[in-house]
Parts: structure tokens; C-alpha cells; sequence
């Protein structure tokens, strides 16, 4: 048995929001497999249902962001379950728009509510799944940009981006999270620009080099 948490916060007013990627995600898989996400009971709403031969809760925790392990130690205590068997998916500023970033574990790093789910369960030894959804840009509010919706081709990196999320939780379920990982989890573009001006750099010296030959 897993249970997927995607973390958001409830209300029409946060719907597609940049900080809802974990509901987003969750309403996917929900269509995909038919489990209707009505019942509520854990700090909660959530459903029921089956992903492959496995059984499955998928969660949305009402609680609000900031306060996302009340619901998730819930789930997890009554449930009893292993904590390799909870999968958590949630926004990321620090990967670009699209990118997906999965873990066996690790650190909250800057979110909120993953900090909240770290300190309420008292581990962080499980499977999450990160949307990036870029860094606010020209020195916007943060709070302003994780509550809004992206645009163009941020939406449209974001919106693909989703549907591999829930492509990489079907495959965790199964097991083969090392297959997730190999398939979705993308070298920084970051790194890619940096190493791209150190070459040209680098080039450029060899270049001033020869001419003074």
C-alpha cells in the first residue's frame, strides 16, 4: 500500500496556482484510475483505489501549506505504513519551469510545507517528487509568484511537467523508482549555462593564446 500526498492549499482562489502542483498532479492520477478524491477524515480530502495490483490513498491535506505534516502524520499513523510507502509531490522554485526532481529522501531545502511534513513525522527518509516552477523573476514577491499562475511557456513546461509526475509516481508504485528517477530527473539547466560560459571562456583564452603565437 503507498500513500501520495500532493500538497496545496484548499480553495477555488488557489486552484492552478504555482504552489498547487502537488493537487494538480493528484487530480491526474485520480483521473487516470478512476479514484474519486471526496472523502474527508485526516486533516484531509482524499480517495481510495488501486494503481496497478497496488492499493493506493491519494491525499490532499486541507490544512494549508504551511501546515501540511498535521494531515500527512495522520495518514501515516493510521495507516501504518513503511516510509518508503509515502510519496509526497509539491511545487519547486529552484528547478526551472518543467523539470522534475524525485528523491528517496533528503531535506525540506527552502519549502515550507515539506518542513512542516519533516518536523510532524520526525523523518525524512521518503520518496518525494518536485515540479519545478522556476524563481520568481525581477525581484517579484515570493509569495506572489507561488500564488499565482504561470504563463506561456512556463505553462505549457508546467502542464507536461505534471503529467510526468504522475507517470513517475506509477512507476514508484510498482517499485521502480530507480526507473523514475533515470527517466525524469534532468541535469540542472544552471549547470548546463555555467559549464556553456566556462567552455567559451575557455575557448577564448586558447583563441588569445594562438594569436600571440
Amino acid at each position: 500500500m503507498y500513500i501520495i500526498v500532493g500538497l496545496g492549499n484548499p480553495g477555488r482562489e488557489y486552484a492552478d496556482t504555482r504552489h498547487n502542483m502537488g493537487f494538480m498532479a493528484l487530480d491526474i492520477l485520480a483521473a487516470r484510475h478512476n479514484i474519486d478524491i471526496r472523502k474527508e477524515n485526516f486533516r484531509s480530502v482524499y480517495g481510495e483505489g488501486r494503481i496497478g495490483t497496488e492499493r493506493v490513498i491519494l491525499a490532499k491535506p486541507l490544512t494549508f501549506m504551511n501546515n501540511s505534516g498535521w494531515a500527512v502524520r495522520d495518514l501515516v499513523n493510521w495507516f501504518k505504513i513503511e516510509h518508503d510507502q509515502l510519496i509526497v509531490i509539491y511545487d519547486d522554485i529552484d528547478l526551472d519551469p518543467g523539470d522534475l526532481r524525485i528523491r528517496e529522501k533528503g531535506s525540506s531545502g527552502s519549502h515550507n510545507g515539506m518542513k512542516s511534513v519533516i518536523y510532524q513525522l520526525g523523518f525524512d527518509d521518503f520518496p518525494r517528487i518536485r515540479v519545478g516552477v522556476g524563481a520568481p523573476e525581477g525581484g517579484r514577491d515570493l509569495i506572489a509568484h507561488v500564488m499565482s499562475m504561470p504563463t506561456g511557456e512556463a505553462l505549457d513546461k508546467v502542464k507536461a511537467a505534471l503529467n510526468d509526475a504522475a507517470d513517475a509516481a506509477e512507476l514508484m508504485v510498482s517499485g521502480r523508482i530507480a526507473d523514475a528517477q533515470m527517466r525524469f530527473n534532468k541535469k540542472p539547466k544552471r549547470k548546463k549555462k555555467e559549464e556553456a560560459k566556462k567552455a567559451e571562456a575557455e575557448n577564448a583564452e586558447q583563441k588569445g593564446e594562438t594569436k600571440d603565437e
